[in-house]
Formats: C-alpha cells, structure tokens, sequence
C-alpha cells in the first residue's frame, strides 16, 4: 500500500493569501518507519532526552517562532535542509504531490476542492500506473494533519470514488482520508515542510526550499503531472526569473 501524506500552507478564506498550497508526498508503507527513524535522529539534536517533543513545523522553524524561539537560524536551517535530504535516499522512493492556486482565479468555496482533485487524482493515476506498467496491485491511502477541512475533504473523498471527479472516478484508494494529529506524525510534519516551502516560492518569491523539492515532483514521459499550477501569467513569470539566492540552503550534514 502506498500512503500519500498532505498538508496545506495559506488559507482559502483569508484575503491576506494570495495563493493556496497543498502539497505533500506519497511512500510505501513499508518505508514509513525508516522515514520515522530517520527525521527523529534529527529532532535529537535539539532534545536528545525526548526527541518526540520537537515538532517539524515550517513557519516557526523559519521565523524562530514557539518552541523554535531558542534555537539558532543556522541550527533551524540545517534541520530543514537535512529532512530535505531525506527525499533523495533511492530506497524510498518518495514522490511529491504539489498543487497551487493563486486564489483569485477561482471563487473561494472552489479552491479546497480543486487543490484536493488535483492531488488525490494524480496518485490515484501513479497507483494504476504501477498495475499496468508493472503488475504491482497497490491501494492507496491519503492521510492529512487534523483541521477544520476534515469534514469537507471527507465529502469529497466520497464524492470522488462514488459519483466522480473532473476527469473520472479515484479507482484505487483503500479508504476515506484518515486525519491525524501532527505532532504524534513525523510524516505529517514533512508534508507540513513540503507544503510551506513550496507556498514560500509562490508568496515570497523565496524558492530555497522548492529548488531542492523540485527534482522530487513525480514526473512522467517528460511531463511533470504531480505539480499542477493554477497561477496567472504574472506570477508564472515571476517565479521563473526568481534570481540564486544571496543565501541558499546549507548541504545536508554528513551521515557518520
């Protein structure tokens, strides 16, 4: 079974937001607890005692906000850019999903359910493609941090698999959307980062963090369908004349 991990970044109903992101990545399940393992070795430099009190959560980290408030940028950085890493072990084979919407192209109440379309048909299309291309069966599971979307994306969920979606039926998925509480999820917590970074590319025109996603976006026969954009020329624009960054992400810290 393949799980895909989401996690939104902006508001759909806040004006201040110009642009909604959700976005996150899609594992096998057995490869969850190597992740796990892997992001908690992480969280010991800053609790050794009790790693599982530190949460991965983007904004904080980047703005030295709550339980981040003591920690040193470059310590908060570094953190970051060795999760990041994480995304390029080959025995994982992580996936990432990314859907943006500038939120004035679309009327408000439409925004949630397109971004939701967007991802939950793209990995239910990777998942007939490993059937038909490799003969590998696999279902699918999509798991979300808690929030008041719970009920809506619930509805869609079923709405999707029963009655359909813009381009036909979610075939593959095991069950509804499962919601979890992101501090017990380490998981939810890189999706929280996946999402934030991509959202800082679009927003602050800061694309640090997504120049070391982008190369983790599934990809197929030359197109790239787990990113879907719904963004006006001038942004689009904007976006690909973001010039190198004075200071970009550190390399990951050697594994000893």
């Amino acid at each position: 079974m393949h799980l895909l991990y989401l996690d939104e970044s902006g508001n759909p109903n806040d004006v201040q937001n110009k642009f909604f992101v959700l976005a996150g990545f899609s594992i096998f399940e057995r490869q969850c607890h190597w992740m796990d393992a892997a992001m908690t070795r992480i969280a010991q430099r800053f609790d050794a005692p009790n790693p599982s009190s530190v949460e991965f959560h983007g904004a904080p980290m980047r703005n030295g906000k709550g339980e981040w408030s003591s920690r040193t940028p470059a310590d908060r950085i570094q953190a970051v850019a060795d999760i990041f890493a994480l995304l390029s072990e080959k025995q994982l084979k992580v996936r990432l999903y990314v859907s943006v919407i500038e939120k004035s192209l679309l009327p408000i109440d439409e925004i949630l359910p397109r971004s939701f379309e967007n991802l939950a048909s793209e990995f239910d299309n990777f998942l007939a493609h490993q059937y038909t291309q490799y003969g590998q069966a696999q279902r699918g599971i999509v798991i979300l941090d808690k929030s008041h979307y719970e009920q809506k994306i619930q509805g869609l969920s079923y709405l999707f698999k029963h009655v359909g979606h813009s381009t036909g039926k979610l075939r593959n998925f095991a069950e509804v959307p499962l919601f979890l509480d992101s501090k017990a999820s380490r998981l939810i917590q890189l999706a929280d980062l996946v999402a934030y970074w991509t959202y800082r590319r679009y927003a602050a025109l800061d694309d640090r963090g997504f120049r070391i996603l982008a190369p983790h976006i599934r990809a197929y026969g030359g197109s790239v369908p787990g990113l879907c954009e719904l963004i006006s020329d001038e942004t689009r624009e904007k976006v690909s004349k973001i010039p190198e960054p004075d200071y970009p992400f550190p390399a990951p810290t050697p594994v000893v």
